[in-house]
């Protein structure tokens, strides 16, 4: 449910107060635990109220995720793969160093059902981003699968590793590594399949 400067201030105190609740029990448990008597309880709304903005709670999280992948890609929009993937880089840890618990949650859980959550999200962004790249156009598809993969995991799991280790190192040294991992990867991967 999309929140616009024209609608009721009750209206968007309700949205608020449902988003507030649900990444709180995203931070708390699995989705598949989540209930929508749950959500509307801690958001101080009953079922009805909820389900007047969602049919379901898979349209919450839908909307959560679109919200995520959107901010991201305005930050990435002018960028060019792989001529810009440093910049990708920064971008994507500068954003998400930002998102709050919820997002870390989504982005660093290893198992259950944020898992196939982040895979959406970030499905999403992967095709928009490296899908516009010619470079990794004229590659075979297995090729593609491999640079995708070797991104987004490198990406994530130094992100991840960050976050469980307290967020200890500066912010510029994860990057930087990140960055130095991610580029000559790429590079040479690219070099490679010429």
């Amino acid at each position: 449910m999309q929140v616009n400067d024209y609608q009721d201030l009750r209206v968007q105190r309700t949205i608020t107060s449902i988003y507030d609740a649900f990444k709180q029990l995203i931070c708390e448990k699995d989705y598949s635990k989540i209930t929508v008597t749950e959500l509307a309880r801690l958001a101080r709304i009953n079922k009805k109220t909820f389900y007047r903005y969602y049919p379901t709670l898979d349209d919450l999280l839908r909307e959560l995720q679109a919200q995520y992948s959107k901010a991201y890609l305005d930050k990435i929009a002018d960028l060019r793969y792989p001529r810009d993937l440093a910049k990708s880089v920064a971008a994507f840890f500068t954003y998400s160093a930002s998102q709050g618990e919820a997002y870390d949650r989504i982005t660093t859980c290893t198992v259950g059902s944020y898992v196939g959550i982040r895979q959406q999200m970030i499905n999403d962004v992967m095709t928009k981003t490296w899908g516009q790249s010619p470079e990794f156009n004229q590659l075979a598809d297995w090729q593609k699968q491999i640079l995708l993969n070797f991104v987004e995991q490198t990406g994530l799991k130094v992100y991840t590793t960050w976050v469980a280790n307290g967020r200890v190192e500066p912010l510029a040294d994860v990057i930087r590594a990140a960055t130095a991992l991610m580029q000559g990867g790429v590079t040479q991967y690219l070099n490679l399949t010429k």
